[in-house]
């Protein structure tokens, strides 16, 4: 238990060392102790940094929901039909595709953002929503998941029975497995909404329009703008706060059923 509290220290640390920076005015900020409240400014702090550069912190918030929230989706439904298939189904290749994805699990992501942008240069979709929602759909780790939980959660029996009533491959997907595997699902979509909405190097490397910027690369683009621009230090760190907001809200709405898939993953 001391070495736990010692790690959540660890861990919660810096998030409270967020909390008191965004509460202070700037000239506080190289003034006081960082780990130390001084004058409450934190709504307007809050008001200029939605207000700066004509709000366009706001269209980084919506960008960031878009690619995180629809990424998520359809990575998670992609996974759930791959990982469903490789577990229930027998054909020809399937333990050497199986083995395929799982070797895409240990390709870092930036190995593939040089590759990518060629292909996308290629194709005219480069500067688009399509260069970072189309990579963040795809998820290796998902669909090796997927597969492990469909095996555990969804039993054979069920599936031919629903076959046997007359139901066809998809509807006993949606209506059987899907139900079944729900908990699992809720696991696979947490790590890819976090994954894209943390995403940095793709956008940095396909993106070159501030406007379709997520809130990583926006602060990044401010953060190094502070040399000449001092005061845009104060908008990083508030923008940086509300940023992990959102992500902490999905967590503690999607607790229950995170540890539920994590649970019967770990006992099968």
């Amino acid at each position: 238990m001391a070495l736990m509290l010692l790690l959540a220290i660890y861990f919660l640390l810096p998030i409270y060392f967020l909390i008191v920076a965004a509460t202070k005015p700037q000239g506080d900020l190289a003034a006081t102790n960082g780990l130390t409240f001084s004058h409450f400014n934190l709504f307007e702090n809050l008001r200029v940094l939605f207000t700066r550069s004509d709000g366009i912190f706001g269209k980084w918030i919506v960008n960031t929901v878009i690619y995180a929230v629809f990424g998520a989706v359809v990575g998670t439904l992609i996974s759930a039909l791959c990982g469903y298939a490789l577990a229930k189904f027998q054909f020809r290749g399937r333990e050497f595709l199986f083995s395929v994805i799982l070797g895409g699990v240990l390709v870092p992501t930036t190995a593939l953002a040089l590759p990518l942008f060629l292909l996308f240069s290629a194709t005219g979709i480069v500067n688009t929503y399509f260069a970072v929602f189309l990579p963040s759909i795809v998820s290796p780790f998902g669909v090796y998941l997927a597969r492990i939980f469909a095996n555990a959660a969804v039993p054979q029996e069920l599936l031919e029975s629903a076959r046997l009533d007359g139901a066809g491959e998809f509807r006993t997907f949606f209506s059987v497995a899907f139900k079944l595997m729900t908990p699992s699902l809720v696991t696979i979509f947490l790590f890819q909404f976090v994954a894209i909405w943390n995403n940095f190097f793709l956008p940095m490397v396909m993106l070159q329009k501030e406007s379709l910027f997520p809130i990583t690369l926006g602060l990044y683009e401010w953060n190094g703008q502070t040399a000449r621009a001092p005061l845009l230090q104060e908008s990083v760190i508030t923008g940086s706060l509300v940023s992990i907001v959102p992500v902490i809200i999905l967590f503690i709405l999607l607790q229950r059923f995170w540890r539920t898939g994590l649970a019967a993953g770990s006992l099968k």
